[in-house]
């Protein structure tokens, strides 16, 4: 823009023609921004298009390196996902190798479970690193979130020893078979916990070990104590994952807890009714407590096995209503549901017109004490 002096004296301003307008280029910031939000939207494709963007500018960028192997893996190209994490194991000056990239190929690995385990082991240790602050960037300098900082990179440490945990456990690996398999778990847990001691994940993780060594009592416990850490929370950002709580649902069905097995499912419930897993174990539950009550020949919580074998029959109903409208992709899920169906149907027990179920839903099992169970009374607390 020109300014301009006439024969009279005035001044004029004069307009740049529109070819002299240069656009100002968005900052590596905003473009890293709006290929998250796309992520965050499924929009692989055009997220990457972002992404490039700002590769053009930065072939190192950490950030956008990370993102466009989520992308590939979203897309599933994974093997194009391998080779740009892999791509971020080698550090320049002004950067460090992320725990997350050897997470992601821990992830990828699951056909070598040594190399998976090699790749958690050095998530640990970059993650241990920055709870010392080693190599913590951009550091926060408000107290409270620092402390916030912290909790997350200790529950982050306790899913990676987690994970590691449930390789030494899978019946699919020949590693559980290792003689030092069992020492090997119980060091990773007790790691767990003196980074986090009353983590979920570690406590729901420790109860299955438990199982595995035939130990149910310390196995209920431990599943006991991980309900204990958020039963009673009314803050709903410090309640687990629904996939913890599924996951604390079966320990609480494989030692009998039917009780608190119902109580965690209906915390699911309140958060997604149409969670086809939550339906499933719900059936599943109240399956196994009509088995006991017809085998004992007595009531559990004054129902008698065909009531609770009608409730399991809508539970299951349910599941596979939903298995089909959802298109959910636990096949064998599917296969236990109408098993179990055809077991039920087998000894005359029909489902409950959907009528009826709409009057009655949830009235049963609404108001149970924290001290009961299925097979008989426990201290929850």
């Amino acid at each position: 823009m020109g300014r301009i002096r006439t024969k009279s004296g005035k001044v004029i301003t004069s307009k740049p023609s529109p070819a002299t307008v240069v656009k100002e280029e968005p900052s590596t910031q905003s473009l890293l921004s709006k290929a998250q939000s796309l992520i965050t939207q499924c929009n692989y494709e055009l997220s990457q298009k972002f992404i490039r963007r700002i590769l053009e500018r930065d072939p190192h960028h950490v950030d956008a390196r990370e993102l466009l192997g989520i992308t590939q893996l979203e897309m599933g190209e994974l093997e194009d996902a391998k080779k740009t994490f892999q791509s971020l194991l080698s550090p320049t000056r002004s950067t460090v190798v992320p725990a997350s990239a050897h997470l992601y190929l821990a992830q990828l690995s699951d056909e070598d479970p040594n190399l998976a385990l090699k790749h958690y082991e050095a998530a640990v240790g970059i993650l241990h690193n920055q709870l010392k602050g080693k190599e913590r960037a951009d550091a926060p300098t408000d107290a409270d979130d620092s402390e916030e900082s912290e909790a997350d990179i200790r529950k982050n440490i306790v899913k990676v020893l987690v994970a590691m945990v449930e390789i030494w456990m899978a019946p699919t690996y020949d590693l559980c078979f290792d003689p030092k398999a069992e020492e090997t778990c119980e060091n990773l847990l007790k790691t767990a916990f003196e980074t986090d001691s009353n983590n979920i994940d570690a406590l729901i993780c420790l109860s299955s070990f438990r199982l595995s060594q035939q130990k149910p009592e310390e196995a209920k416990q431990a599943a006991i104590q991980a309900w204990s850490v958020w039963k009673d929370e009314e803050d709903e950002s410090k309640i687990p994952a629904i996939s913890s709580r599924i996951e604390l649902t079966k320990r609480f069905l494989e030692v009998q807890e039917y009780a608190a097995a119902l109580h965690v499912l209906q915390t699911i419930m309140a958060t997604d009714d149409q969670d086809v897993e939550a339906w499933y174990l719900e059936g599943w539950c109240f399956y196994l407590m009509a088995e006991q009550a017809k085998e004992t020949n007595t009531k559990i919580e004054e129902l008698s096995w065909e009531e609770l074998a009608k409730d399991s029959r809508d539970c299951l109903e349910n599941c596979r209503s939903l298995h089909t409208n959802l298109e959910h992709p636990d096949d064998k899920l599917l296969e236990h549901t109408i098993e179990l169906i055809g077991q039920l149907d087998s000894l005359g027990i029909k489902p409950t017109p959907e009528e009826e179920q709409q009057e009655d839903d949830g009235d049963e099992w609404e108001d149970l004490p924290d001290d009961e169970d299925g097979d008989g009374d426990i201290d929850m607390s």
